[in-house]
């Protein structure tokens, strides 16, 4: 089971020295559905992982969201740590972020 971060701890990470790559896996129907994303989030397609996972730096932790935070970041976080890289999914999903009034973006 991948680690789990609170929509708290991300934005403490995100404030933190040390820069977290954030990458919203939402399924494309759910991404093109929403109006918003975490701020400084990049979205990748979670049935995709092989083709963009060598673009992430594997020195760097990796926070994956979906809408929820169940199986579509959990399954992607676990993805990501079997490819030696230290990942973990939001609890909650951008939802849970989003109802905590921490700061989204309109989507590019």
């Amino acid at each position: 089971m991948p680690t789990a971060i609170s929509p708290r701890e991300l934005a403490e990470a995100i404030q933190g020295p040390v820069p977290t790559q954030i990458v919203d896996v939402r399924r494309k129907t759910a991404f093109d559905a929403g109006a918003q994303m975490i701020t400084g989030a990049s979205w990748r397609n979670p049935d995709d992982t092989d083709s963009w996972i060598a673009e992430l730096d594997s020195s760097r932790l990796v926070i994956v969201y979906c809408v929820h935070g169940h199986q579509v970041s959990q399954d992607c976080a676990a993805r990501l740590e079997d490819e030696g890289i230290r990942a973990a999914y939001l609890t909650g999903g951008i939802e849970q972020w989003a109802a905590g009034n921490h700061p989204t973006i309109g989507k590019p």
